[in-house]
């Protein structure tokens, strides 16, 4: 073959090969769409990808963590049970909410009811401390919901924006073609609209995901705030008094050790 023909064959393949292209159509798969879309509308994209992977991040981190404290809180529940007795006061090791909630309650009850403190004081300041124990380790399962929140409000916006983005470019790409064929508008119009689905698919299970979290989280804090109230009312009704020349406390405290 010769170079002349050589030249021409290779033409023909070339011209061949752009009417497959366009007997074919544009991409419009996902990696196509963003392949085609400006750094505007990648970045939008990027954005919402890597808000959608930490938004399950962290639903799988606290399913983990919500599922320990639930069994925290059932131990809680069963040492507040009625017939638990003064063992429930005893001073469990570990940094488990059970265990820091009785060595809470029990630090007050070994102190004692002072001469001037009626049993209602007594009390509420047994479950006063109880009460902030649970408010404190509670407070260390909440971070992370927050991006949750943030992610499924704001999540549409921007990928509305993207949206808008895209149309903008959509419409000066047409008026710079003078062609309003299906065929011209069809890909930016989809390049466009991908960025809101990437927006709602980042969006709908995070806030799916951060109700239920809360919810979860605000019962397992009520049960276990009426634990430490159940617990705080059988301790009060064993006040510290002197019986046969020893404290009720010191001898809980030995009961405890």
């Amino acid at each position: 073959m010769n170079p002349t023909d050589a030249t021409t064959q290779a033409a023909t393949n070339g011209t061949d090969a752009a009417l497959n292209a366009m007997a074919a159509g544009p991409d419009l798969s996902a990696v196509g769409l963003f392949l085609h879309a400006d750094w505007v509308g990648k970045l939008v994209i990027i954005l919402l990808v890597l808000a959608s992977v930490i938004c399950w991040a962290i639903v799988i981190e606290k399913a983990v963590l919500f599922r320990r404290l639930g069994a925290q809180v059932k131990h809680l529940v069963s040492a507040a049970a009625p017939g638990a007795g003064p063992a429930a006061a005893a001073t469990p090791q570990g940094e488990e909410l059970a265990a820091q909630v009785l060595r809470a309650g029990a630090r007050e009850w070994r102190e004692g009811r002072d001469h001037d403190e009626s049993r209602a004081e007594y009390r509420y300041r047994i479950e006063h401390t109880m009460r902030g124990t649970i408010a404190a380790l509670m407070r260390r399962a909440e971070p992370g919901l927050p991006f949750l929140a943030t992610t499924g409000a704001v999540a549409p916006f921007v990928g509305l924006f993207g949206t808008v983005w895209g149309i903008m470019r959509s419409f000066a790409s047409i008026a710079q073609s003078n062609d309003t064929s299906l065929a011209v508008v069809a890909p930016g119009i989809a390049e466009a609209l991908f960025a809101t689905a990437i927006g709602l698919a980042a969006a709908i299970p995070a806030v799916i995901a951060y109700n239920r979290l809360t919810v979860r989280l605000s019962k397992m804090r009520q049960v276990a705030n009426g634990a430490a109230s159940d617990l705080a009312s059988g301790l009060s009704r064993r006040p510290p008094a002197t019986s046969h020349g020893a404290p009720v406390h010191a001898r809980a405290h030995a009961a405890a050790e």
